[in-house]
């Protein structure tokens, strides 16, 4: 028995490459610049001005939220005090259960106010945490 081996093999491959980043790697790049002359250092020139830009959004973000804080410790500041005179102005006539009450209130509050803002922060730092432990490869 004579067996008829007239069958062609094919083999193909694909091949892939991803990238993340504004900046392609040097391949790409110079494939870029044989394309369209002058083209690597456009898009070099873009990843410049992106990260820039970047940098001062975060700058004015960060900055915003410095006085933001700084404003509300004034106000808070402000209204505290505001409630406590208040108590002191009731007791000295003779109104001494409303304002024992509103100093009371007033302190309560600011207390409430700082542990909460704490157990916050605490919370934002442990997930910010987290997301970085996860990001970072083992």
């Amino acid at each position: 028995m004579e067996q008829n081996n007239n069958s062609t093999e094919r083999l193909s491959s694909v091949t892939s490459a991803t990238f993340s980043g504004p900046i392609p790697p040097p391949q790409v790049l110079e494939r870029y610049d044989q394309i369209c002359p002058g083209a690597a250092s456009r898009i070099l020139a873009m990843a410049e001005k992106q990260a820039e830009h970047r940098r001062a959004m975060e700058k004015k973000v960060v900055d915003s939220n410095c006085s933001s804080q700084k404003w509300g410790l004034v106000f808070g500041f402000i209204i505290a005090m505001t409630v406590v005179i208040g108590g002191i102005w009731l007791i000295s006539k003779s109104k001494d259960v409303m304002g024992i009450s509103s100093i009371v209130a007033a302190l309560v509050s600011l207390a409430g106010v700082f542990i909460y803002g704490k157990k916050s922060q605490a919370k934002e730092i442990a997930a910010k945490t987290a997301a970085l432990n996860s990001a970072i490869p083992r």
